[in-house]
């Protein structure tokens, strides 16, 4: 991964895994719908806050992608949050079209687990 211009004093208070990533929740800023998780590192998260569209890092593909450049399905950047511990971003968006990979609105939609009755 490359070297980053994001702010020294944000990329400082990442606290990113082995591979230098930080989970990314991206979620509907209007309903609080949950739609996908991404990984970003410090250059995707600046990408994302100075041009208003996700940056994710492929961690399969080992490179940046824009959600939306090839689907267009896009997300347009409302709000960027770190909580508390540094090691999570929330990416409050206006999402066009499906968040998932599957052509689904949400990633989170399909495998709904149930507790145990009772529980």
């Amino acid at each position: 991964m490359p070297a980053t211009s994001l702010d020294p004093t944000i990329a400082a208070r990442l606290r990113r895994n082995p591979d230098g990533l930080v989970p990314a929740i991206a979620q509907q800023y209007d309903t609080g719908e949950v739609l996908m998780l991404g990984w970003m590192d410090a250059e995707a998260l600046h990408r994302t806050l100075t041009t208003g569209r996700c940056t994710y890092w492929s961690r399969s593909r080992r490179e940046y992608w824009v959600k939306g450049d090839t689907s267009g399905h896009v997300q347009q950047v409302k709000a960027v949050a770190l909580d508390c511990d540094g090691d999570t971003l929330l990416v409050q968006v206006d999402q066009v079209g499906a968040a998932c990979h599957t052509g689904d609105r949400t990633c989170f939609d399909a495998d709904v687990l149930l507790p145990a009755q009772g529980k």
